[in-house]
């Protein structure tokens, strides 16, 4: 047993109190000379949130302390929910005024309220374990002796105090970049120092640097890392080859977007028996290139993710090899990981698997629109094109299709969300908002990543071999409760809900809204109902999928956890077992990677959806007065939401109902006339005219149409 392990078994089992350090020093027998070494590893696990230390100076376990450790997740509006690092432990409710200086994505330590063990747990902050916001980006609000930086991320809910010696050379409104220097208490801002002027707040391009910014995240490599990945080569080499299985002759493609550059995942399929198939999932092999305890590891767990903006990428692997090297290119040779499945369709079963090394040679690159066009459409041209693998994407079709009926009869839930594509001109500007379609060949790649990320959770959890899974918890029955209350406003019901709701009813309810106008909306909700998928050390399943076993293995070039387990499975195949020391080395490594890849994912998705809307919002600048038909989206004291046909919300004032006083109803999610009972409320189409576009704000503002 490791020093760490040994040390934390004492304090959870063993210690009757909570303990100094002289004192671990003496139950230990630890030397003078050693003392150091030790100090640092308990520090480090006070760092992880793994250890707590009182006041006093004193150590333990945060559930002795009765503290709960999680990572802020806060809302615009001020109060936050503590996301726990036990994936099975509920969220917890934190008013403003029990933050106490914490920020959004900060790592805390939490303390539940007295009062607060009813159906909905509420808590106080205590201590702050990591700051997650080193810098602020945002516009400058400037007075004659000091500033004030108002973040663009609407969840930094306190603003930025820059004394005037600090303010170097930044002017009223322009976009900058504020580094803390003193971090948030109850009652007091954060106090910082300008460090960078992106430009005027309205100037071209500003708007997404600033996003960038907020990432915190650098968009070029360092000079280390790109001396490191000199001798990374274009081509496979020979010496690459052995111990792998010779798949260069299998027909097989990838199939993605158009503009997809990082092809990370290639598919094969095979007839092997009236009633069976082979079904090959070939996952680029990027571990062979990225080593551990090199500086390019290093940086790539740093990023954690690729994150994909409205203009640009922020790779999370320098371009030559993820475009390179490690991209499954057509026709030339590529290490890869591969996931054969064999399956007989009817009924359906996974009769066996195998996870092995390969080199592979993918004969096409196929991109979803050509799919659709070959098995939708009956396109000649491109079926003539690829008659060699037109049976066997036919073939994919019938697998995918039993696959998904198998999965939603198993109770997964299927989220049909519109999303939307902006199209920019050459200069940045949007000009379309396309929507993106969620067809046949979306859904095969989907489904056959699902199996593949399945069946290597399950593999290595039955080996009981130290991984990072993909989990995702059963909601909070009291939001649940919520749900269910508002759905009776559009005629639904969940039965049972007190007890719990398994995933099939809410798939079931999906399938009753599909098509209708209210399907978006009850969805939206839905989603917000439900808790967020996070990657942890600890399996408990994933809900929204319906499955016991789940991990992410299909995307190494683009997302570190898929990189991380690919080196252990790798490493499992290769030598059959992990030695005491290797296992505890791991154990450590999947923790922290397991947290921090669940903060970088957050942040990535933030900064999409941001610069996501900041160009819808700039799509509308032009149509001010122009008239749309929308859907009502969400419904508060303030007003009501409306979303349109191309996706765009805007703001419908309360003040700018002028027919009577609206009183807002929470219980019914609607503004209701005081003397008229007239009611607006979410799902009603509406008829609404642009009346203000604020890129700031991010906001559109709407009136109805007499």
């Amino acid at each position: 047993m490791s020093a760490r392990q040994r040390l934390l078994k004492y304090l959870r089992e063993t210690a009757k109190k909570p303990v100094t350090i002289e004192e671990l020093y003496k139950k230990f027998k630890i030397a003078d000379d050693q003392r150091k070494y030790f100090r640092e590893l308990l520090e480090e696990l006070v760092e992880e949130g793994l250890v707590a230390k009182n006041s006093s100076g004193q150590y333990g376990v945060p559930e002795k302390f009765n503290l709960i450790p999680g990572r802020i997740d806060r809302s615009p509006r001020g109060f936050a929910f503590l996301i726990p690092d036990n994936p099975e432990r509920e969220d917890i409710f934190i008013s403003l005024e029990n933050m106490n200086g914490a920020m959004h994505n900060d790592k805390v330590f939490l303390r539940l309220l007295p009062d607060s063990r009813g159906e909905k747990e509420a808590g106080e902050v205590v201590r702050v374990i990591e700051r997650a916001n080193q810098t602020i980006v945002g516009n400058l609000d400037k007075s004659k002796y000091f500033g004030f930086v108002v973040p663009d991320n609407k969840r930094i809910f306190s603003d930025v105090f820059i004394p005037n010696e600090k303010l170097n050379g930044a002017k009223q409104n322009q976009k900058v970049v504020a580094k803390i220097e003193q971090w948030p208490e109850s009652n007091r801002n954060p106090e910082g120092k300008i460090i960078e002027i992106l430009g005027d707040s309205d100037q071209p391009g500003v708007d997404i640097e600033a996003i960038i910014r907020q990432l915190q995240l650098p968009q070029s490599f360092s000079a280390e890392v790109l001396k490191e990945i000199e001798d990374v080569p274009l081509k496979v080499k020979d010496p690459d080859l052995s111990e792998r299985k010779d798949l260069r002759d299998l027909p097989m493609v990838t199939i993605d977007g158009a503009d997809a550059k990082d092809l990370d995942d290639a598919v094969s399929i095979e007839k092997i028996a009236e009633n069976k198939v082979r079904l090959g999932v070939h996952i680029a092999d990027v571990t062979h290139y990225v080593q551990e305890g090199t500086e390019l590891d290093a940086e790539a767990r740093e990023r954690g993710t690729s994150i994909y903006l409205v203009d640009r990428v922020i790779p999370m692997l320098p371009q030559k090899l993820s475009n390179g090297i490690c991209s499954l290119n057509p026709q030339v040779d590529r290490l890869a990981m591969t996931v054969f499945m064999d399956y007989k369709l009817e009924p359906l079963e996974l009769t066996d698997y195998e996870i092995t090394q390969s080199i592979i040679k993918t004969n096409h690159r196929l991109t979803y629109d050509e799919v659709r066009e070959m098995l939708l459409h009956d396109n000649k041209e491109l079926q003539e094109k690829y008659d060699d693998f037109l049976p066997k994407l036919k073939l994919m079709q019938k697998t995918m299709k039993k696959l998904r009926d198998n999965r939603f009869a198993e109770g997964s839930i299927d989220f049909d969300f519109e999303e939307v594509k902006v199209i920019l001109d050459d200069n940045g500007n949007p000009k379309e908002l396309k929507k993106r379609k969620h067809e046949v060949p979306e859904k095969l790649i989907e489904e056959f990543m699902i199996a593949a990320n399945n069946i290597v959770a399950e593999d290595m959890y039955w080996r009981d071999i130290p991984f990072i899974y993909r989990v995702h918890d059963e909601p909070d029955i009291d939001r649940m409760q919520e749900f269910n209350e508002f759905i009776h406003n559009f005629g639904y019901h969940l039965k049972g809900v007190k007890n719990g709701v398994h995933p099939r009813a809410l798939q079931e309810l999906l399938e009753k809204v599909e098509g209708k106008p209210e399907q978006n909306i009850i969805e939206t909700v839905l989603l917000r109902s439900m808790k967020k998928a996070v990657y942890s050390d600890h399996n408990i399943g994933h809900f929204g999928l319906g499955i016991e076993y789940y991990s992410h293995f299909t995307s190494p070039i683009r997302r570190y956890p898929d990189l991380m387990i690919h080196r252990i499975i790798k490493e499992v195949l290769n030598n059959g077992y992990l030695n005491e020391q290797r296992r505890e080395e791991i154990k450590k490594q999947v923790v922290n990677v397991a947290d921090h890849s669940s903060l970088q994912e957050r942040r990535a998705m933030e900064a999409e959806r941001d610069s996501v809307d900041l160009k819808k919002i700039e799509f509308m600048e032009d149509k001010i007065n122009e008239e749309f038909t929308g859907i009502i989206s969400g419904v508060t004291g303030f007003g009501f939401f409306v979303r349109l046909e191309n996706t765009v919300e805007g703001l419908v004032h309360v003040e700018d109902l002028k027919d009577d006083y609206y009183i807002f109803q929470r219980d019914q999610h609607a503004l209701i006339g005081e003397r008229t009972k007239k009611m607006y409320q979410i799902g009603d189409e509406v008829e609404v005219k642009v009346t203000g576009v604020n890129l700031d704000q991010r906001q559109l503002d709407f009136v109805l149409v007499d």
